[in-house]
């Protein structure tokens, strides 16, 4: 069998458990006979069992069986799926492949964003990382007509926020302070032969836990933010949360109220300057009145 059928069926079987729960193998191949996939033909346990090993080895998600439920299929680490990792991320992005290559016929009626892969540079940084070696940089900051004196920096990790990469890096002892770059600012990135220790303890999912984006600003405290969203805005804020710590704590006929927990930093303003009349900030007060600012400043270029 081509490897492209099997990642198509890898991908029906995650998502099809993950859907229903629990499943017998019975009953996954009552749904398997109904796909075009099955060519009527049932998935033999043998199949089944090297489909999961691969799925685990593959994606790290885990399909275990409940002897005491029936023999009934689960996935025992549906965290992966749900939160911002890079299982969920590959899941997803060949779920979409599949859909859209099998569309073919009518190509020219799907429309997609281009999310900028940066060339050879995010391919470098992440080889450095797996080799735990340094990297030189030359990077150009916005606003500057040239690019800065050439970097030696310890590569941390990556992350795609907002169609964009962004690497964590560190400088070398002494300074040791970690900060972050924009792929698409990189001027140029070469590995090094120099070796350095990636902290054992460090959580990268943890760095930006408290921040909306990429800005993490220690001069920025977490603290509770409370927005009144009104209208059809309650629903988008409901579907697409603007952080993680995102709660609904009040409801009414004309609007809902959402609590987040996090560092408000100046990337933050964004997203709420965005919803204009559909959104009140009511706590904090200072981060009310930095919106009020912002969108009065806006008005006034219209005078």
């Amino acid at each position: 069998m081509k490897t492209y059928d099997l990642f198509k069926q890898y991908l029906w079987l995650v998502d099809i458990i993950h859907r229903k729960r629990r499943l017998t193998l019975d009953e996954i191949n009552q749904l398997w006979l109904r796909t075009e996939m099955s060519e009527g033909l049932p998935i033999a346990r043998s199949t089944f069992n090297r489909h999961r090993d691969a799925i685990l080895d593959m994606f790290g998600v885990i399909i275990e069986c409940d002897k005491k439920d029936g023999f009934r299929y689960y996935i025992d680490n549906e965290e992966v799926l749900e939160e911002d990792s890079i299982q969920n991320w590959m899941l997803s992005t060949l779920s979409v492949n599949s859909v859209l290559s099998e569309s073919k016929g009518v190509h020219n009626r799907i429309l997609l964003e281009r999310i900028p892969s940066d060339g050879d540079h995010l391919h470098k940084f992440i080889d450095a990382m797996k080799k735990g070696v340094r990297i030189r940089v030359n990077y150009r900051r916005y606003g500057a007509e040239a690019s800065n004196t050439s970097m030696k920096l310890d590569p941390f990790f990556v992350r795609l926020f907002n169609k964009r990469w962004y690497g964590l890096v560190k400088f070398p002892e002494p300074t040791g302070n970690l900060f972050t770059l924009a792929f698409d600012r990189i001027v140029s990135l070469e590995l090094t032969d120099e070796k350095f220790d990636y902290p054992k303890d460090f959580d990268p999912a943890g760095w930006f836990s408290d921040c909306y984006g990429i800005v993490r600003d220690p001069e920025v405290p977490v603290e509770k933010v409370v927005i009144r969203a009104f209208g059809r805005e309650v629903n988008y804020l409901r579907d697409l949360p603007l952080h993680a710590s995102q709660v609904e704590v009040e409801k009414d006929d004309e609007y809902s109220d959402f609590e987040l927990t996090l560092s408000p930093t100046a990337d933050f303003f964004s997203p709420l300057l965005s919803r204009g009349a559909a959104i009140k900030i009511l706590e904090p007060q200072w981060l009310a009145d930095e919106i009020k600012n912002l969108h009065q400043a806006a008005l006034d270029l219209y005078k």
